[in-house]
């Protein structure tokens, strides 16, 4: 059969997936001679037409590998229609003069449309940001033997097949059965249902709260320092001795000794330290 008789049916109406999918294993398989003399007047005449009879001839293609990723719950009509949209990338990038089939170019430009869509729609937080986090979501459900967890030597098999870390590895198998849990209850559960919410509250997170930490740090660091200005040399060693050394402070006797004169006098010289300390502070 040459190509200009190849006939490509379209239904007006499909109706619902299995008839898409029906309709399009109808769809005749080109030859090599046919797909080159198609690829070559799209490339060289910008034939739309010949373009269509390329993307319907492969159609067949997206299904039976979309088929492959209806594990990761989402819709294989979804599924189809992303593959089918790295089929038309496909068509429009294939060079019918190095010697390759489409089928084999194309089935790459699919797999990555298709990896796109999971990875954005596969629950709310994104599993795989690096290559080798993405080289490992969509192998190692296929890799896994059996449902219990990974044993050490199936993580280091793993690791060495893929050419990635083992740490990696327990990452990604964490990330991929790790069980989505609710933040809040939900209008059906009791109402002491232990959810997340119960125990990830901050209790000291209330905004009034974080203020006076804030102004509790600011004074105990910034704030004394500025305070202790206003004390004569005296004073201001008696109060670092007494109050701010917490590892071994000293006594009234001790400081007494230090300056030649009684203990009750050192704690008089304390006090009225302690008094300007508190005036200077409530300035600051």
């Amino acid at each position: 059969m040459t190509a200009q008789a190849l006939d490509f049916p379209v239904p007006s109406a499909l109706g619902s997936l299995e008839n898409y999918i029906q309709a399009v294993n109808r769809f005749p398989l080109l030859s090599a001679e046919q797909e080159h003399e198609f690829a070559v007047r799209f490339r060289d005449q910008d034939d739309v037409d010949a373009a269509r009879k390329l993307v319907l001839s492969h159609l067949r293609l997206v299904v039976a590998i979309a088929r492959g990723y209806l594990g990761y719950g989402l819709p294989h009509a979804d599924l189809i229609q992303e593959g089918n949209v790295g089929l038309m990338k496909a068509v429009k990038r294939y060079d019918p003069d190095r010697g390759v089939r489409l089928v084999s170019f194309a089935v790459h430009w699919i797999k990555a449309e298709i990896h796109e869509f999971i990875l954005k729609n596969w629950r709310m937080v994104k599993v795989a940001t690096t290559k080798a986090q993405r080289k490992l979501f969509f192998n190692l459900r296929s890799m896994k033997k059996g449902e219990g967890a990974l044993s050490a030597g199936d993580v280091a098999e793993m690791a060495q097949t893929l050419n990635v870390s083992q740490d990696d590895v327990r990452e990604m198998e964490t990330r991929l059965y790790g069980q989505d849990m609710s933040l809040d209850p939900g209008m059906d559960d009791e109402e002491d249902a232990f959810t997340p919410i119960a125990y990830l509250a901050a209790p000291d997170a209330e905004p009034t709260q974080q203020l006076e930490r804030s102004q509790r740090e600011h004074l105990s660091t910034v704030g004394l320092s500025h305070a202790l200005e206003v004390l004569d040399a005296r004073s201001r060693h008696i109060v670092e001795a007494r109050w701010l050394n917490e590892e071994s402070p000293s006594t009234l006797h001790e400081l007494a000794a230090i300056y030649g004169i009684s203990a009750e006098r050192v704690r008089q010289i304390e006090v009225k330290a302690l008094q300007k300390l508190k005036g200077a502070l409530g300035q600051t």
